[in-house]
């Protein structure tokens, strides 16, 4: 899901537009697994086997 922010100057004027995409962040329960994260990583083995096959 993408998730956008306004990056705001002390004024209230919105000076930047962020975003960020987060992969099921949203569905994270409290008391479960609450405090930590993981972050699906691929072996770079793994990557150049699927492009060699994709070659």
């Amino acid at each position: 899901r993408w998730v956008f922010a306004k990056k705001r100057d002390q004024y209230g004027r919105v000076v930047r537009y962020k975003t960020r995409l987060v992969a099921k962040g949203f569905k994270q329960k409290f008391g479960i697994d609450f405090f930590e994260t993981y972050s699906p990583v691929a072996n770079m083995n793994s990557i150049r086997v699927v492009l060699s096959v994709c070659a």
